[in-house]
């Protein structure tokens, strides 16, 4: 029996589809998992830095200053951090290579002098910045280069922070909020669980916590999570009005960039001293897992939420999720022994629920609660992500981020969020 060659073409376009994605995934898994695994202990080793010479603290003005300087003699001064990365998958637009050597650099400057930042809004730009210049290497399509941009923001994720579901998952929902691409489940799993295999290998450790004071099901514990995911939704409000504000305020009042960064360098500075701690100064890993134990400042949250809204507004480099976290971590040890639920439950509640207000991206926080804390009531986890998603309104870390279906019924209104 002859068989046509269009008939052939069809029979083997899916299998051929599914090795291209394979051996791609693969590829991007390995590349910027290494490039990863670097930043990872380049990272730790200015942290050290930081942490053992508190003179660095002082040159934290003079830090800003060279991050601005350094993005206006690459031509990057209009850079847009983490929303360039959601912008070129949507659009299909190219990602400069550039951006993954100076957001390295920044984002280790702004942690060296002592900026309050994360460090994931760097890794996503690295990891998306390479991801896309191998697809214009490759001449892919503008689906595919979407795709494989993914793979890069998940592999990326995945070998940061040991947490290759959590990955995959974001970077296929955290673009457009009510719809998932699931045309990239496979290459977005396979490169984080790539990159997460190399660094495991590379001496990297996956970031797990064990908790204790976990409940059991009950109809008041339900009722007590199903508060603690309000209070979350108004907190992520806050957080991201904020963040938003911040660099308003700069540019009303320090239009220059770099006096801005100057002069927010300084503020740091000065808060640092005034609160008599350097708790919010870097990431904060420490004090989240201090929360995670049952032990929290309460008003380290706010704290924490004015520090990072400073740095970041101020032009200073790094991202917003780990001091989600610290923030989300930190309230909900505070507030849980209020509702009745032990500080360290209500502070991993508070991380995942804080962390889904923010980002709009529910399934991804609950995989969150599933690498973090291992899964035990898992229901109770979901139920309060579940509620932060709904009441948080269209708020968002990302300005670039879409609404596409409402929160509250399924109808499309394809916004951008707030």
């Amino acid at each position: 029996m002859k068989i046509s060659a269009d008939k052939l073409k069809k029979l083997l376009g899916e299998p051929l589809i599914f090795l291209k994605w394979v051996a791609f995934a693969c590829i991007i898994g390995v590349v910027v998992g290494f490039v990863s695994i670097g930043f990872y202990y380049a990272f730790s080793l200015v942290t050290r830095l930081r942490l053992n010479n508190g003179w660095l603290l002082y040159l934290l003005p003079v830090g800003g200053v060279a991050i601005v300087l350094l993005y206006r003699i690459f031509d990057m001064e209009k850079d847009r951090g983490t929303n360039f990365v959601l912008a070129a998958v949507r659009e299909n637009s190219a990602l400069p290579l550039r951006t993954a050597p100076l957001v390295f650099v920044a984002t280790l400057i702004t942690h060296l002098f002592g900026g309050s930042a994360g460090r994931e809004g760097a890794i996503l730009q690295i990891g998306g910045s390479i991801s896309s210049s191998v697809g214009r290497w490759m001449h892919l399509d503008g689906n595919d280069s979407r795709i494989i941009t993914m793979c890069g923001m998940s592999a990326a994720f995945a070998a940061l922070f040991g947490t290759p579901l959590t990955a995959a998952v974001f970077a296929m929902e955290v673009i457009s909020v009510g719809v998932m691409y699931y045309a990239a489940l496979v290459p977005c799993v396979l490169s984080a669980i790539v990159s997460v295999m190399l660094a495991r290998l590379c001496g990297v450790a996956p970031t797990a916590f064990v908790l204790s004071g976990i409940p059991a099901f009950s109809a008041f514990v339900l009722l007590k999570v199903i508060v603690m995911g309000i209070l979350c939704a108004v907190l992520s409000i806050v957080f991201c009005r904020l963040m938003h504000l911040a660099p308003t305020f700069y540019d009303k009042y320090l239009p220059d960039p770099v006096k801005r960064a100057f002069v927010g360098g300084a503020i740091i500075i000065a808060l640092s001293l005034l609160v008599g701690t350097r708790d919010y100064n870097g990431s904060g890993g420490t004090v989240i897992a201090a929360a995670l134990s049952g032990s929290a400042h309460p008003e380290a949250f706010l704290l924490k939420i004015f520090f990072t809204t400073i740095t970041l507004g101020a032009g200073f480099k790094g991202g917003e999720i780990v001091p989600v976290f610290f923030t989300g971590a930190t309230f909900g040890c505070a507030v849980s022994p209020l509702l009745g639920l032990s500080p360290a439950f209500g502070a991993a509640l508070g991380l995942v629920s804080v962390f889904c207000g923010v980002t709009n991206c529910p399934l991804t926080s609950i995989l969150l609660a599933l690498e973090l804390f291992g899964g035990q009531q898992m229901p109770l986890f979901a139920l309060c992500v579940a509620v932060s998603y709904m009441l948080s309104g269209y708020y968002s870390l990302y300005s670039e981020q879409k609404i596409v279906y409402s929160k509250l019924k399924p109808v499309f209104i394809d916004k951008k969020a707030k």
